[in-house]
Formats: structure tokens, sequence, C-alpha cells
């Protein structure tokens, strides 16, 4: 299964000539087209042909986007590469992408749930888990949280609050 990659997502239309504003996901805005054409979860494909660089993402030109009502129609449009596109991680790096899906264990072995996202909501990264019986539970995405990262293996040992550990008390966010 070739897994897709979130690197941005219109926020709205820049001028008149079809421009988009994007808030990129990449690490420097400027990514957003190095990695082939992008594509939309329905199968549209576009190709950037310009990108300026703004302080909260980058204004690009989509080939095929001609004219503001046209930009206009792609804002919520979340902009994909396939995982294979992009470059090989380092050692002891990975992309959130690879991360979903990944059985959670406590630092005993327990089953805690499946990975299901990552977010950033303004104050660092948030790991999302769903429990078997689809209860979600959202902690922080830090070294001391996330202990142990096997995607190979397919698992992340997580050392979990003390309210995750004793299970039934609902969310914790």
């Amino acid at each position: 299964m070739v897994r897709d990659v979130l690197l941005g997502v219109v926020i709205g239309a820049q001028g008149l000539k079809g421009e988009v504003k994007v808030k990129t996901f990449t690490q420097s805005p400027d990514k957003l087209g190095a990695y082939g054409p992008l594509h939309t979860k329905d199968g549209k494909s576009f190709r950037a042909t310009f990108l300026r660089e703004t302080k909260d993402g980058a204004v690009v030109a989509l080939e095929g986007v001609n004219g503001r009502n046209a930009a206009e129609a792609l804002k919520g449009a979340e902009l994909f590469v396939p995982r294979t596109a992009l470059p090989k991680e380092d050692a002891d790096e990975f992309y959130h992408a690879d991360l979903i899906g990944l059985r959670a264990e406590d630092t005993e072995g327990r089953a805690m749930g499946t990975v299901r996202a990552l977010h950033n909501f303004g104050a660092g990264n948030v790991i999302e888990l769903v429990r078997d019986d689809g209860d979600e539970v959202f902690l922080p995405f830090t070294r001391e949280v996330a202990q142990q990262i096997d995607i190979e293996g397919g698992r992340i040992v997580i050392a979990a609050p003390e309210e995750v550990e004793a299970g039934e008390k609902g969310n914790v966010e």
C-alpha cells in the first residue's frame, strides 16, 4: 500500500491570477513543490509552477488553476505526495505518516491502542491513540512519552501518564 503524506492545505486564494495560499507542513515552505506533483484525496493532480514563502506558509501557482474562482474552489484542499516521493530519512528520524497505524504499547508491553494521527494545536505535537473500544487518547508527543519508535516492528512504546494507565478514566487532553 502506497501511503500519502500531507504536505499542505489550501487556506485561500491570493490575487486574481489563480494563486493559492497554502499552510505548509514541510520543514521549509519552499519544499512544497520539490517532490513532484501534488494531489488531492479526490484524485486531482497539480504541479507547483511558482512558490513564494510567506510568514504563514506559501503563495503557490498551481498548473491548471487559472483565475480567482478556480483558486477559491480549492480552499480546504489537502495537498499530498506519495510517501515514496520523499527523501530517505536519516537514522533516528521518521515521517509522521510512518507512525499512523503503529500498535501502541505501554512500557510493560500491554496494548494501549493504535496511532491514529499526530496533531499540533499550537503547543507542540500531540499523538492520538484509538483504543480497541474506540475511545481516543491524546498524549504529548515527546521523547519522555514516546520512548521507543519501532517502525519496522510496527509498534511504539509509550510511557503513559497515570490517568491513561488507570484505564477507564476517559480522555486525556
